[in-house]
């Protein structure tokens, strides 16, 4: 990889370019350059690949299979929606070299400490403002430098730093000399005051000074003298200060800085809720035209979509099928200009990443516009493809009573679909075939049509209340739904006499807003014994999204959302799966579960239900203290943030709020606020907290900085470092807030 390699770039069966890639000597840049295109060239970062794959795991790989033989092709995956690079390597001895090596340096990569993790970003900030490469800075390239960083500084306070970090004298700085002056940029003041708040001699923590601040500060309990220790030999960097027990200001730092002082409380992030409750009692991470690229009109649909949606943890990803030509079923967006790809192809997907993040059960949610000869296709493939995984009867072959566990359903995938009959009929032999099974056509476009969309010149109307078309469907599809019947909604009170515990409503979310605020108890009592999935409106052409947290308020399980598409919708989605082992399933809060407590997500007295329910409503006391190196939102030189940090309360509507420190002017690198911002919250366990950052701007719309968004049951209490996200859910080290947090139970 040093030496340097050529390679074919592939971005289509017809683009197929020479390329020269080569790792730069920091062993975190790979370098590449046309064989033509003279001088110009382009780089990108070890730390912006997600990960690789090797062979035809692409669909441009895929294009070109009859072509390059899979033991010379990779895919280079990006962080973030930027675009895959696909390469074709000269021999399978060439391909696995970089295989190899780029998943070795990754793994290095995410194995760095703390400290060693900010040396790099130093560094790569002195190699981009070392214009000359000569290793070495003057003061204008470093003036220039302070611009790029995001901080605006007096020059002759910028100066006397230069100066005072100049030790060897020559007008200019170099590697340790640089490293010094920008220590001495980012000195924290404010985790300073806390550590001699602390310190007995103002010079380190002892044993007991850190159990003191562990204790009252950070409110921790447990094993305190042993969790002490544990942070002293983890954080601590003077070998010295490890033997006398004590934590200097340096260790300080870093272990506010790790995941340990972070906001995010770690033993949330494994798997710690009981797995063993019925389906309808969690939660599910689910995608909406999870084959969709872009938008739902024109946007590309892609199995990168699926692939991309189960690596973040999603278990319900949507298939909408269609007749394809040569008697293969097609998946895309009816009658719109969305590409088309292959059935055969998205089940092939699902099949080799269903369980790589997550080992619970993956819900195909099908849409079917297929000829009865085409379904028989789709089981075939189904059955084919997946073998095992596919859950094609129920677990123990008896006929069920309950919807069974994510627990019990490990490593299985299950459709979602229209039945022929019920669960009880496959029991006893009384299944018709499908020449005569009629099911009513319970498809999106039907409800997207009582939605009023206009479209009758390519989707028949339906008025509500007409009688709706009949589908036929064929018995081996059929008979592959096993525990998610998509059936028609009719209303609450049918549902609790006639429905099955396996039978899945779909909603818009304009049906489902509808039905919570006239019916809210009576929602949630459903959703307590069924599944209910809910999707944007068809009115949605540009694939936005909505606020998912109004439908977890009612307890509605499969919120089906757009993961293409960047946004509050999605933070708060990746917020609320990202605890629990990011498995894509979350236990609701007991009183959703247990259907006589009829909780009201939208009653203004929250606080009467919830004296029945022994939950205490809290104060919530955020103090923003201050920022660190956040990110230039404008690409001009001179320009730098006026950044400030909006707190958000998203929960039953009571709890809604928001509120916003000052904005600081012209400093993006180390703003300082010490606002403090209080909330009252009633229903806790609903309650997600995200967290913005901002560039204000008196004249137009504010510019967004960062953001992090987290279930406020998962936070930690004292002073913690929030790391933040950019708007596609990345991390963007080392941007942070540094805060302090208190939860007050409220009588």
């Amino acid at each position: 990889m040093l030496v340097g390699t050529v390679m074919r770039k592939i971005k289509s069966r017809t683009w197929k370019k020479q390329r020269y890639f080569k790792l730069q000597d920091d062993c975190m840049t790979i370098w590449y350059k046309s064989k033509k295109a003279g001088n110009t060239h382009s780089t990108f970062s070890v730390g912006d690949v997600e990960a690789i794959r090797e062979g035809h795991q692409s669909e441009v790989l895929l294009s070109i299979a009859d072509e390059f033989p899979a033991d010379r092709c990779f895919t280079l995956v990006f962080r973030g929606r930027r675009g895959n690079l696909d390469l074709v390597a000269e021999s399978a001895e060439e391909a696995q070299s970089w295989i190899r090596g780029m998943k070795k340096l990754i793994e290095n990569l995410e194995n760095m400490g703390e400290r060693e993790k900010l040396d790099q970003w130093i560094g790569d900030w002195f190699k981009k403002a070392d214009k000359n490469n000569d290793g070495r800075m003057n003061f204008k390239e470093v003036q220039d430098l302070l611009k790029m960083m995001n901080v605006d500084m007096n020059e002759h306070h910028a100066h006397r730093l230069f100066t005072m970090a100049d030790k060897s004298q020559s007008g200019t700085l170099e590697d340790d000399e640089f490293v010094l002056f920008y220590k001495m940029l980012t000195q924290r003041e404010d985790v300073l005051r806390v550590f001699q708040e602390y310190s007995v001699d103002g010079q380190k923590l002892s044993q007991s000074d850190l159990e003191d601040f562990l204790r009252e500060e950070q409110l921790e309990g447990g094993d305190i003298e042993q969790h002490t220790k544990q942070l002293i030999e983890c954080y601590e960097p003077s070998e010295t200060a490890k033997l006398l027990n004590a934590m200097t200001f340096d260790g300080f730092l870093m272990y506010l800085g790790s995941t340990e002082g972070s906001i995010f409380n770690p033993q949330r992030r494994g798997v710690f809720q009981d797995m063993s409750q019925p389906l309808c009692h969690y939660f599910i991470s689910s995608s909406h035209n999870t084959y969709l690229m872009e938008d739902q009109l024109r946007g590309q649909s892609s199995i990168e979509g699926y692939i991309r949606a189960l690596s973040r943890g999603c278990r319900c990803v949507e298939v909408d099928c269609w007749d394809g030509a040569n008697g293969e079923p097609i998946v895309y967006h009816g009658h719109t200009f969305t590409s088309k790809i292959l059935f055969k192809d998205v089940v092939n997907t699902v099949g080799n990443y269903a369980f790589k993040v997550s080992e619970y059960p993956v819900i195909l949610s099908i849409e079917n516009h297929c000829s009865v000869e085409q379904q028989r296709v789709m089981a075939q493939h189904l059955n084919h493809i997946l073998g095992n995984k596919l859950l094609k009867s129920t677990l123990d072959g008896k006929a069920p009573i309950g919807l069974p566990s994510p627990e019990d359903l490990k490593g299985k995938i299950l459709l979602k679909a229209k039945k022929i009959g019920g669960l009880e009929e496959s029991f006893n032999g009384m299944v018709e075939d499908s020449m005569t099974g009629e099911v009513s056509d319970e498809d999106e476009a039907a409800e997207i049509d009582e939605d009023n969309l206009h479209r009758e010149s390519v989707r028949r109307r339906i008025k509500v209340g007409q009688v709706r078309s009949k589908q036929r469907l064929s018995k081996e599809l059929s008979d592959y739904v096993v525990y998610c019947k998509s059936v028609h909604f009719s209303s609450f009170k049918h549902s609790r006499i006639h429905s099955k515990f396996y039978e899945v409503a779909s909603f818009t979310e304009s049906k489902a807003r509808k039905h919570l605020r006239e019916a809210g108890p009576e929602f949630v009592h459903h959703n307590s014994r069924q599944l209910t999935r809910v999707y944007p409106s068809g009115f949605r052409t540009d694939s936005s999204n909505f606020n998912p947290q109004e439908m977890w308020n009612t307890g509605c399980q499969i919120v089906a959302l757009n993961f293409q598409t960047a946004g509050e919708g999605m933070d708060l989605n990746d917020g609320l799966f990202s605890q629990n082992g990011n498995c894509g399933y979350v236990l609701k809060p007991s009183f959703m579960t247990e259907a006589e407590k009829g909780f009201d997500p939208e009653t203004k007295h929250v606080f009467l239900i919830q004296s029945f329910f022994c939950l205490g409503h809290c104060m919530f006391v955020f103090k923003v203290i201050s920022g660190q190196q956040l990110p230039k939102v404008n690409i001009k030189e001179d320009s730098i943030v006026d950044p400030l940090v909006r707190v958000e309360i998203h929960g039953v509507p009571m709890d809604q709020a928001k509120q916003e420190t000052r904005y600081i002017e012209n400093n993006g690198f180390n703003p300082v606020w010490y606002d403090t911002l209080r909330f009252t919250i009633h229903t806790p366990e609903l309650a997600m907290v995200r967290f913005v950052v901002e560039d204000y701007d008196k004249t137009s719309k504010n510019d967004f900085v960062g953001q992090f968004t987290l279930p406020l049951s998962c936070m930690q209490q004292g002073y913690r470092h929030i790391h933040l996200l950019s708007k596609d859910g990345t991390s963007i080290p080392p941007s942070s807030l540094f805060v302090h947090i208190r939860i007050t139970e409220l009588e």
